[in-house]
């Protein structure tokens, strides 16, 4: 369990900003060093994030929340930081995630989901902001986090030349032309509906890169802590292909990417949560692997991924694919 303990700076960091005496409540932590607190002084409120130095930096975070926001996004305004401690006071945007929603009314699974579409739809019509390219080593390092963790963790050997061979075989596909911001954590737990409107405020993009537009398709649509309906994610990809550039999307090459990248992205899962686990203490983790590994399989059913599919089949037996920490036991 997450130490929820405000930081020891975390009082005078306050004080000092026009919030002294304020409630400190914990909110949530995530699968990072991050944790979240709730300020509460004087009927107001807002987000204290503790992002310790050295093993978090904040300021990508407040960099891309303000480039964001200067493009018509909601990310949280930043009310004040002290980067040397990692502390930053965020505009507070409540508790009312995508998630519960969807998941207190599955009926409106389609009309909840739709103004997450739309808003990538918006931030494909933007050129990607001041972030690294989601170039193909970053790609190939992120999927090798499935057979430096994953694999020997159920007991797999498995062919690294073949691994390295199939994969440098298909991200030509998921190279973007014309990049975009690619927030690359977009699901439905870190969207929020903020106001009696309910309109989407956006969480945990510090880590965005510029790449290919399909990328944050997968990642809310192929999400690793809920389970979206196949039917879900085909009516949500056509609406985001009908509202956005059809000469773009002409043929199969936006499918290809959005599988060659569902498969990146839910292989380097495997390996994230897997590590989670076994170096973080954190096995609640594992338990999210049997999803990911059924959307994986979706995915590598897919002829773009044919090498791909190939070197799983040989190397990753059926008993070997689900919660790591089960096979294991």
């Amino acid at each position: 369990m997450a130490d929820m303990t405000p930081p020891p700076g975390a009082a005078a960091f306050l004080d000092a900003h026009g919030w002294g005496g304020a409630q400190i409540l914990p909110v949530a932590g995530d699968a990072s060093f991050r944790r979240y607190f709730r300020a509460i002084e004087a009927g107001r409120q807002a987000i204290l994030m503790d992002a310790p130095p050295p093993h978090e930096d904040p300021r990508p975070f407040i960099a891309i929340a303000r480039w964001l926001v200067d493009h018509g996004f909601a990310a949280p305004e930043i009310l004040a930081s002290d980067l040397d401690q990692g502390l930053v006071l965020l505009e507070d945007f409540g508790d009312d995630r995508l998630r519960e929603a969807v998941d207190a009314a599955p009926d409106d699974e389609l009309s909840l989901y739709a103004p997450a579409i739309d808003l990538l739809v918006r931030l494909r019509t933007h050129p990607a902001g001041p972030v690294p390219p989601y170039d193909r080593a970053v790609l190939k390092r992120e999927a090798a986090l499935f057979v430096e963790w994953y694999c020997p963790a159920v007991g797999i050997e498995p062919d690294l030349a073949g691994w390295d061979a199939a994969w440098d075989a298909v991200f030509d596909h998921a190279i973007a032309l014309a990049p975009v911001t690619v927030l690359r954590d977009y699901h439905a737990e870190n969207l929020m509906l903020v106001g009696s409107e309910r309109s989407l405020g956006l969480l945990d993009f510090q880590d965005a890169l510029a790449g290919h537009p399909a990328y944050d398709l997968v990642s809310l649509l192929q999400d690793a802590r809920r389970d979206v309906d196949p039917a879900v994610e085909a009516a949500m990809l056509a609406r985001y292909r009908t509202a956005s550039d059809a000469v773009a999307d002409a043929g199969n090459d936006f499918m290809n990417a959005y599988h060659v990248l569902g498969a990146q992205r839910n292989a380097k899962i495997l390996g994230i949560f897997t590590r989670l686990w076994q170096r973080d203490g954190k096995p609640h983790y594992p338990t999210m692997c049997p999803r990911v590994w059924r959307y994986l399989e979706r995915d590598l059913a897919q002829p773009v991924l044919a090498p791909v599919a190939a070197w799983f089949a040989a190397n990753v037996p059926a008993d070997r694919r689900g919660d790591p920490l089960a096979i294991a036991a």
